[in-house]
């Protein structure tokens, strides 16, 4: 079976479309950066380096700093599929992502999005 080719994809071609999801809606690219942190452990420096160097999403969530515990928490409905019940995990992750920055673009508080954590801003 052929990978899905969005494992192949470019962070940096998909980080500037969650931007403009969620700046259509007001909010900021911060609040972006804070999920993404929270889901991956990727800071300020590890989000820009990945930017920069243009890593694909496999790279991209395989070498992830510190993948947090609180993910499996994450549920709900993104592209049709409830991702608590995705098979493949690097989908699942892609689908997390997606999945948080949908909420942060719908305006859920920060402290639910990251699923009770203490946001950092």
């Amino acid at each position: 079976m052929a990978e899905h080719r969005i494992f192949g994809t470019s962070f940096a071609s998909i980080y500037p479309l969650y931007l403009r999801k969620v700046e259509r809606k007001g909010h900021t690219a911060a609040e972006v950066d804070e999920v993404i942190g929270w889901l991956t452990g990727y800071d300020e420096a590890g989000l820009a380096r990945v930017l920069t160097d243009e890593i694909d999403m496999r790279t991209f969530f395989e070498q992830a700093p510190g993948w947090n515990p609180n993910a499996s928490l994450i549920r709900g409905t993104i592209c049709g599929y409830r991702v608590q019940e995705i098979e493949d995990p690097l989908m699942q992750k892609v689908r997390y992502l997606d999945l948080l920055v949908d909420e942060v673009a719908r305006g859920k508080k920060m402290s639910a999005i990251l699923r009770g954590s203490t946001p950092t801003a």
